[in-house]
């Protein structure tokens, strides 16, 4: 990919772009900056948008900084949040990031990536420390954040730990000695205290890579917390209907920030899709089969694809379902998701369930209520792909 593709293809703002357009052309290895807090124990389709900017300055020959935020996910960022996101303990925050290291490696070269924990210097400064770069900022520069005076405006209570979650992350750019920090433009505020602090210590300022935030499965900013996300560590065919199931106004979006097809067959298809002589359908398999080759290699996606096409267009069953062993008797809905895998947790099985997604022996059932009696040759499915048999 060239420089100006790089500086503008899913790109929101640059920070100061003069300057790095002109750092990228001397061709200068840069230390590029990336932090990631583990909330929750998967990366989404919407945190891998940057992790692929990452990879594209990595083949420029460009020093990766991938920094795990475990003393930060637990202090826990408010940027995107219209409530206070609740501290979380370091039991779950260690939980959470088991994998994070081997997600992030389907992406960028983990041979060529410096990681990080942020505790190594965070759990490390004092009140002294912190006094010093808490005197660099104003309180009313934090309140001025649009999601901060709406909480404000509402009543809404704001904790003064929420205050220094930007001093943090801004003092991640000083320890790894950041010269360009990427994120989305949620981040906006976070990634300037960046530069704000690495001035205060006598360090160049860094320059700042944004980009867009995407849309989930339901046409929402993609969360976590909403149920509406592709990992990467979902199976081929779970990534691949998830892919399918997405809004058709947000299929040429997925294109530019998920994949890297060509920049001109993404326009030809953007024209395709503005008139009426294609299915919309067609062209978001060639966007399932190019998401899912990245994480799953060619022979699954074609795989995914074959299976895809034979369940939603001749309506067959899938052949060799995953079989389960469940013990005879009733059970709840909820925990027989659980109990075949079907779900993840118990809001994912809820959610699944109110959806209407879920049925039993081919019956949709929308009760969470329901007991389900258990037997043999029983077919449970959840979602477009999910389908398990009870041995």
């Amino acid at each position: 990919m060239n420089i100006d593709e790089l500086l503008t293809r899913g790109v929101a703002e640059i920070i100061n772009k003069d300057n790095l357009q002109k750092q990228l052309a001397t061709g200068k290895p840069l230390r590029i900056k990336l932090g990631i807090d583990p909330t929750s124990p998967n990366i989404h389709l919407g945190r891998a948008v940057v992790l692929l900017k990452m990879r594209d300055l990595q083949e420029l020959g460009h020093t990766m900084v991938l920094i795990v935020g475990d003393f930060t996910g637990i202090i826990g960022d408010t940027s995107d949040k219209d409530a206070e996101r609740p501290m979380l303990s370091e039991e779950i925050v260690r939980e959470n990031m088991k994998n994070y290291i081997r997600q992030a490696g389907k992406i960028l070269d983990l041979d060529k990536t410096e990681i990080h924990y942020n505790s190594e210097w965070l759990s490390k400064l004092g009140y002294n420390e912190i006094g010093e770069q808490a005197d660099q900022f104003s309180v009313a520069d934090f309140i001025a954040r649009e999601n901060i005076k709406k909480r404000l405006d509402n009543g809404k209570r704001v904790s003064l730990r929420e205050v220094l979650y930007p001093l943090m992350q801004g003092y991640d750019s000083v320890a790894v000695r950041a010269d360009l920090e990427l994120g989305g433009t949620d981040q906006r505020f976070n990634l300037l205290s960046g530069r704000t602090l690495q001035t205060h210590y006598n360090q160049s300022p860094q320059d700042i890579l944004m980009v867009n935030l995407i849309p989930g499965t339901d046409g929402r900013k993609m969360s976590s917390s909403w149920g509406n996300t592709i990992d990467l560590d979902d199976s081929a065919d779970n990534m691949f209907g998830k892919i399918m199931s997405i809004p058709d106004d947000i299929i040429v979006t997925y294109f530019i920030h998920c994949t890297r097809v060509p920049m001109a067959e993404i326009e030809n298809y953007e024209k395709q899709l503005q008139g009426d002589e294609i299915n919309p359908r067609d062209i978001k398999l060639k966007l399932a089969r190019a998401i899912t080759e990245i994480y799953h290699g060619g022979k699954s996606a074609t795989e995914a694809e074959e299976k895809f096409v034979s369940v939603f267009s001749k309506k067959e069953m899938p052949q060799d379902l995953p079989e389960v062993e469940i013990p005879y008797g009733k059970i709840n809905l909820t925990e027989l998701l659980l109990k075949t895998g079907a779900a993840r947790s118990n809001s994912e099985a809820r959610r699944l369930i109110g959806q209407g997604a879920v049925k039993i022996d081919g019956e949709k059932n929308t009760d969470l209520r329901a007991e389900i009696e258990i037997k043999s040759g029983l077919i449970v499915q959840a979602g477009k792909l999910r389908y398990y048999k009870v041995k």
